[in-house]
């Protein structure tokens, strides 16, 4: 299951909850030759992943059995059916090679195939096997309400005979989709743009069966970075649960996928599921196209990160550590930096990984923003001034301790990196680290005293 999909079905589900109907997982299987073995378990995994809880589907039953389209073939050939005998429908008496004419027919005379300028004269009794195809009641300019695009209208060269039933029992998606929809009752029909070209076709279909139309909803396209073409691999299209493994919160996800086309009322953009299913309407979808703004994603996903409790953090993020004081106190600074749980668990074994085992040190590290004597009187008198304060010691309270010093030697030293520097590697025994204050309240002031003196030693010749 891919973003589009996901956020049709998001937005369904809003709307359901919002008005007090009902969200039906339906499986369209009908096209035998591009199923995909797991697709199914893929989908239903991806929306309970998000937190999708459906009414009615295959696993949970409901008034409107079967689910699956495989399992509803004796509906469709009712229908059909039901159309043959009002003259909407006929059995289909051509060949491959009869049709490879036409087409070749049409082309010739530099105008497009339609297969209802070639309805057989006589119609034979259908024998149960051929295909079956609608006979277009009326060629005529369709018009229709879109609660999204407004008042749309296509004319005759959007109608033709399409395949109602296929030769071997399988109603098309064109056919099944409007049988399922009328069976089961909905009331509205949200779809992309790519529908909009097929919508009379399916009015056509609603007229010969005597069925009120839905109310439809065109949803924009996704868009990829560039902002002119839909979404794709090369854009960086993923699977939705490969977002689940790239460490992004359920949560940010519904929140992303929200406002991926829609607009709510306020400036706000951080959003539970619970506030958007109130906030939700079709009304404030937008008709134009909608990028895909990884950023966006990050910082969604980065706020929902901050509304988590430190405790909720550590599980999500299967934060691992044996020294679990100084994991709670690292974690505002995972949180603060991280983008997704598994940028915080990289950073957990990358910069923070000094923290909690002993780092063993590189004199050339240590030195390189000063030379050895340098650097070593600054870890003394930094030493000396973090004497005093208390073990639990805040990196705020640290900073208005040793900045003063570094301050002091700016002018005369080659800048505050020349103390703080060797500070930071002294503490971490990494290259790249949070700040030396922020270390210090990680490590606690006995633990951060020791490293100094450790670095203090080497230094010492």
């Amino acid at each position: 299951m891919h973003v589009g999909g996901a956020r049709t079905a998001l937005y369904a589900w809003l709307y359901a909850r919002k008005h007090g109907g009902s969200f039906i997982l339906r499986i369209e299987d009908t096209d035998k030759e591009r199923e995909v073995e797991g697709a199914i378990g893929n989908l239903m995994e991806s929306l309970k992943w998000l937190g999708i809880k459906w009414d009615e589907s295959i696993d949970v039953g409901g008034p409107h059995e079967p689910y699956i389209q495989s399992e509803r073939l004796p509906i469709y050939k009712k229908y059909v059916e039901q159309l043959l005998e009002a003259g909407f429908a006929y059995p289909d008496p051509y060949t491959e090679r009869d049709m490879e004419a036409f087409r070749k027919e049409a082309e010739m005379a530099k105008k497009p195939f339609l297969f209802r300028e070639h309805r057989p004269a006589r119609v034979q009794e259908w024998n149960g096997l051929s295909p079956v195809r609608f006979k277009t009641p009326l060629i005529k300019r369709y018009e229709w309400d879109d609660v999204v695009l407004g008042k749309l209208s296509a004319g005759e060269e959007a109608l033709d005979d399409f395949i109602l039933l296929k030769g071997d029992g399988y109603p098309t998606y064109n056919f099944a989709h409007v049988v399922d929809d009328i069976e089961m009752e909905v009331t509205h029909v949200m779809r992309g743009h790519e529908f909009v070209a097929s919508t009379p076709k399916f009015l056509s279909l609603y007229d010969a069966l005597d069925q009120p139309r839905p109310i439809f909803a065109t949803l924009p396209p996704i868009l990829g970075k560039d902002g002119t073409k839909k979404l794709s691999k090369r854009d960086g299209a993923k699977g939705l649960l490969d977002y689940r493994d790239d460490g992004y919160l359920p949560e940010a996800m519904v929140n992303f996928l929200a406002l991926l086309g829609w607009h709510p009322s306020g400036n706000e953009e951080v959003f539970t599921a619970q506030e958007l299913m109130t906030e939700f309407s079709l009304e404030r979808v937008q008709k134009s196209g909608a990028q895909f703004d990884t950023e966006k994603l990050n910082y969604l996903n980065r706020e929902h990160m901050r509304k988590l409790s430190d405790d909720e953090f550590v599980k999500k993020a299967n934060l691992k550590v044996p020294d679990a004081a100084r994991l709670r106190r690292a974690v505002p600074t995972i949180r603060e930096r991280a983008y997704t749980l598994v940028e915080a668990r990289e950073m957990l074994a990358d910069e923070l990984s000094g923290i909690f085992t002993t780092p063993e040190l590189d004199m050339s590290q240590l030195l390189a923003k000063g030379e050895q004597n340098a650097a070593k009187s600054h870890l003394e008198a930094l030493k000396a001034l973090l004497e005093p304060l208390h073990e639990d010691i805040g990196a705020e309270e640290a900073k208005a301790a040793l900045m003063p010093y570094a301050d002091g030697i700016a002018k005369e030293d080659g800048g505050r990196g020349a103390a703080l520097w060797p500070l930071r590697y002294a503490l971490s025994g990494r290259e790249k680290s949070p700040d030396p204050f922020t270390l210090i309240h990680i490590l606690g002031k006995a633990e951060s005293m020791s490293r100094i003196q450790s670095s203090i030693d080497i230094l010492t010749v």
